[in-house]
């Protein structure tokens, strides 16, 4: 099978803050304690539909060993305290940007905007820490209106591949 990826980005000199406007009930937190089951799980549930599965193989003491690094930060939507999706970002100090590392609305929450919030969030928390841009990459196996969200976010395609992926 192949598959398109695609790299895309913002400039913080390209970027106005956003609004978030969340939905009463619905917050956005930064999971601080560090416990690599949240972001295992995520995984597991958002990427079954998107083939993710790089990590599946991963042992617990490689996950923990993940998400013990100072600059990952892994947030969490919640309506609630009903969890509904989460973003892992990574800031990258050396080139002073944060890459958008994975992103995942629980399938029964999706189609909801919780997405777009999520990714908002993302955005203004990397330019408000002074990153200097913010990319990620998606591909024709996520979800259908990732790029398309992306973009309305105001993210660029700065590189696009074919690779072969085998289901």
């Amino acid at each position: 099978m192949r598959v398109k990826r695609f790299f895309l980005e913002v400039k913080k000199k390209d970027y106005k803050i956003i609004d978030l406007n969340l939905p009463k009930g619905v917050k956005i937190d930064l999971e601080k304690n560090k416990d690599f089951k949240i972001n295992k799980f995520f995984y597991k549930q958002v990427g079954m539909d998107h083939y993710w599965r790089d990590r599946l193989i991963w042992p617990d003491d490689e996950w923990n060993n993940y998400i013990k690094n100072i600059n990952l930060e892994t947030w969490l939507i919640q309506n609630n305290k009903e969890l509904i999706g989460f973003c892992e970002t990574e800031f990258h100090p050396n080139e002073n940007e944060t890459e958008l590392i994975n992103m995942g609305i629980l399938k029964e929450f999706r189609g909801r905007k919780y997405g777009s919030k999520l990714l908002v969030h993302a955005m203004n928390n990397s330019f408000n820490k002074k990153a200097t841009r913010i990319w990620v990459h998606t591909c024709s196996l996520d979800h259908k209106h990732a790029l398309t969200n992306y973009q309305s976010k105001g993210f660029k395609i700065f590189r696009e591949e074919e690779i072969s992926f085998v289901a």
